[in-house]
């Protein structure tokens, strides 16, 4: 059985969201998609405990605020540390990478060119986190 999740995309290309969500659709998942556009509008969005994301989506490269800006404030906070954080960017900077796992990420996926290998990644990591404990645990 597949859980319901409330995922906080945090992302500002628009092609990009319109991707997750088209990925979604062929994937057949009933995923709530909340999007934000950078790091301070994510953080506006996570205001009201009642509504907190199950997933954060996030990208690393944004105006405003970028992802790593944004998980340094976010791992900060007890009430919002624990939200499973999966960047989701086309970055595989070696520093960025490690960076990112050192403030507290629950994964680091680095977005292909090729849409089937796109769609097969996040197939992938909805299915682990449709069975992760932490996620049942909220």
């Amino acid at each position: 059985m597949i859980k319901e999740f409330k995922i906080l995309l945090v992302e500002d290309d628009a092609i990009e969201i319109m991707k997750l969500r088209r990925t979604m659709e062929s994937l057949n998942l009933p995923h709530n998609i909340i999007e934000a556009n950078n790091g301070e509008e994510a953080l506006e969005s996570l205001q009201d405990p009642k509504e907190l994301p199950d997933l954060i989506l996030l990208d690393l490269n944004m105006p405003k605020m970028n992802g790593i800006e944004f998980l340094n404030l976010l791992k900060g906070i007890e009430d919002l540390k624990l939200i499973p954080t999966i960047i989701l960017t086309t970055s595989g900077n070696h520093k960025d990478i490690l960076t990112c796992y050192r403030l507290g990420i629950s994964g680091y996926i680095t977005k292909p060119t090729k849409y089937t290998d796109y769609l097969e990644k996040l197939r992938s990591l909805f299915e682990y986190w449709n069975f992760n404990e932490l996620t049942k645990a909220s």
